[in-house]
């Protein structure tokens, strides 16, 4: 017996090591070597040419737009996931199912039909193109959505929508609603329910909701690609990044390159956030489940 349970625990070691090196050598070949080549190609042509690559009008623009379609997209998609987490918790209704599954939409439409979608809605020929004209006619504006920056924001927003909501709303779950419905019968009012009671169990979740949606929106394409139009104005990173690799010459794709490191570059800090607040969450809900 004694021999069998011996050849038995070496065969699972044997099986543990294994996996762990098909899991690590999957993991080299497919990713770490990969951004390691963007980086080596980022600077072949030395250090002077790379920041200079960063600094043309075209990339800084590019850089401008992603940023603004970030933070518009994580302080939307922040105030609804709250929201919607919120409704989907605490409260029974008809069509609450219909609720959860609309907000999972974007997870499963291609991100170019989203781009596609707006186009019909917004564009010349969308439903939504005649009262614009008449807010444009009437209060003398210029509002333009489709290829402009509106329509960058709105698929970046389309894309990030589940993030934020879909970390909160299992806490939520977990935490039950006790002391809130105790916190209430003692008089305590809904926002300050919220502040002392609520909050302190989702930021966490929330903090890692809102790190999944910044570095979904830093590296949208498909949606984006749909919505802009003017390289200089209306294009993001990862379009210049595009742009710059189909124009064919040899300094334009060490240029493309170099803007994809400054996307690595940022995707590895939000990873690490990511690590850090995963980590914290985790522990948070180990203590929420043993009672501390």
């Amino acid at each position: 017996m004694e021999i069998f349970d011996e050849k038995q625990l070496k065969a699972k070691k044997r099986t543990k090591y294994i996996l762990i090196t098909i899991s690590a050598l999957f993991l080299i070949f497919m990713l770490v070597l990969p951004l390691i080549s963007v980086i080596v190609n980022s600077l072949r042509e030395g250090i002077a040419f790379y920041f200079e690559a960063l600094s043309t009008q075209y990339v800084t623009s590019a850089l401008v737009v992603t940023l603004i379609a970030t933070l518009f997209a994580v302080g939307v998609n922040t105030f609804f996931g709250i929201v919607a987490s919120w409704v989907l918790t605490r409260f029974e209704f008809k069509g609450k199912n219909v609720l959860s599954t609309l907000i999972d939409i974007p997870f499963s439409i291609s991100p170019v039909i989203a781009g596609l979608a707006f186009i019909m809605t917004f564009g010349r020929l969308g439903w939504a193109s005649p009262i614009i004209e008449w807010i444009n006619e009437t209060l003398g504006t210029d509002i333009q959505i489709v290829f402009a920056i509106p329509g960058v924001v709105l698929a970046t927003i389309f894309v990030t929508f589940p993030f934020v909501s879909r970390e909160i709303v299992p806490v939520l779950n977990t935490v039950g609603h006790d002391e809130e419905e105790a916190a209430a019968l003692m008089g305590a009012g809904g926002f300050k329910i919220f502040r002392k009671i609520t909050f302190p169990h989702i930021k966490w979740a929330l903090l890692y909701g809102v790190i999944l949606c910044t570095a979904r929106a830093l590296g949208e394409f498909g949606a984006v690609h749909a919505l802009s139009k003017a390289r200089g104005k209306t294009f993001t990173l990862p379009l210049e990044i595009d742009a710059l690799y189909m124009s064919g010459s040899a300094d334009s794709i060490t240029a493309s390159f170099a803007v994809s490191s400054l996307l690595v570059f940022i995707a590895v800090i939000v990873l690490v956030f990511r690590n850090v607040f995963e980590y914290r969450t985790k522990n948070k809900s180990k203590k929420v489940k043993s009672g501390e």
